[in-house]
């Protein structure tokens, strides 16, 4: 309902009745919109001899403040609180769902994302098997790469894998210090197989491992090999099943042509048991390098001389008087000297608990406190002593007690 004021003193006529009602000195107008008006806009018409004939009334406006502001935020705050009270359960419900698509969008952008950021599984064609499986064992190389293998025995899974990128091998020099030994040299430049530093430093027996003695240490496991008649690549690879690539990329090989004599690295191969053995000091070489025959073994036998049982504490070699005898093994000479049963003779102590008797010499060459090595000569073939003919009588020793010279000589000459 609006109401408008109009004073005046010409008397107003309405165009409809109902309208107007009179009042002293005014006119008090009260009205319904009509029907066919215009939003915001009522029609009026005046029978007014000094003015317009018809006039537009509008809505009131009311003046613009500060507490009306709050007034009508406070209001509209009410409204919403009433509003989410009376559909809570509809709002909850809108909430959630919000909350859903929020998350699935994160999600999905984050899978498109990934998607794009990320390759997917890599594929190779059969073509390229070789390059898969070279890759794969690399990658187990790697994973590999520290473990230690002990004693003599070669990993051949690892060295197979090592060997798939090679590089040359490389050496460096080491003094030995006391207390020294080969295996412990051996872990200390990370090398796990002994053969390597016996093999490349032709180490005859480890026992006489002195200090100040130089050492070459190679970069990797392996043995040297010297070159001899009929030798070729292909062969050498196939007996010691290695990879032709790897012996050629070791070496820095580049041609296939080799000489005798020429020396060659083969990488992750180990000394063979009897050369491992002889080096440990645990296998000895004949000492007659000439031609002889065995005449009486160690044991149990009818004397030769007297025709009784007894007991032959070594082995006899016979060959002609003036034969070079040999060291069996490296060692140092403990005695010489002359006796009814041995003649002339000659010990050597061998540093790992064993020593070795050579009886009935002509001659002894060696002296007493001397080093000798392995096929050093010591004396020469004789009969002297308790004999019924030329020949060598050789015995040995472990820790003092007798030994069946049979188990512990390489009879190859």
């Amino acid at each position: 309902m609006e109401i408008i004021n109009f004073v005046g003193q010409n008397t107003l006529e309405k165009k409809s009745s109902g309208f107007f009602k009179k009042t002293s000195g005014s006119f008090n107008i009260s009205f319904n919109e009509r029907k066919n008006a215009k939003k915001n806009e009522v029609e009026y018409s005046f029978d007014v001899p000094s003015a317009e004939s018809y006039f537009t009334a509008g809505k009131v406006r009311q003046s613009v403040s500060v507490k009306s502001i709050l007034s009508a935020i406070g209001h509209g705050c009410s409204s919403a609180g009433s509003f989410t009270v009376k559909h809570i359960k509809g709002v909850l419900i809108t909430l959630a769902l919000l909350a859903a698509a929020g998350t699935g969008a994160f999600f999905a952008l984050r899978t498109i994302n990934y998607s794009i950021n990320h390759t997917g599984p890599v594929t190779f064609d059969a073509e390229n098997k070789a390059d898969i499986e070279a890759l794969d064992l690399s990658m187990v190389a790697f994973a590999l790469n520290n473990s230690t293998i002990g004693g003599n025995t070669v990993d051949d899974e690892l060295s197979e894998l090592v060997a798939l990128f090679d590089q040359p091998v490389t050496f460096q020099n080491y003094k030995v210090v006391a207390g020294d030994t080969i295996s412990g040299i051996a872990k200390k430049f990370g090398l796990s197989n002994i053969s390597t530093l016996i093999s490349i430093n032709k180490i005859e027996n480890v026992r006489f491992l002195a200090a100040g003695q130089k050492l070459k240490i190679p970069s990797r496991d392996g043995i040297m090999y010297t070159v001899v008649a009929g030798d070729t690549l292909q062969s050498i690879v196939e007996k010691h099943s290695i990879r032709m690539e790897t012996l050629l990329d070791v070496n820095e090989l580049s041609s296939e042509v080799l000489s005798i004599g020429q020396e060659l690295f083969l990488p992750g191969v180990g000394l063979d048991q009897t050369t491992l053995r002889n080096a440990m000091g645990e296998l000895f070489k004949l000492p007659i390098h000439a031609s002889f025959r065995w005449t009486s073994d160690y044991g149990n036998r009818i004397d030769p001389i007297k025709g009784v049982q007894s007991f032959h504490t070594g082995t006899d070699m016979a060959c002609p008087t003036g034969t070079p005898i040999y060291a069996s093994m490296s060692g140092t000479v403990v005695y010489t000297g002359i006796s009814n049963v041995f003649g002339k003779y000659v010990i050597i102590d061998h540093g790992n608990g064993y020593k070795t008797l050579y009886a009935h010499m002509s001659k002894i060459i060696a002296t007493k406190g001397q080093f000798v090595g392995q096929n050093t000569k010591i004396g020469l073939v004789g009969s002297t002593g308790y004999s019924t003919g030329p020949h060598l009588h050789f015995t040995v020793y472990k820790n003092g007690n007798l030994v069946n010279p049979m188990s512990v000589l390489n009879k190859s000459k």
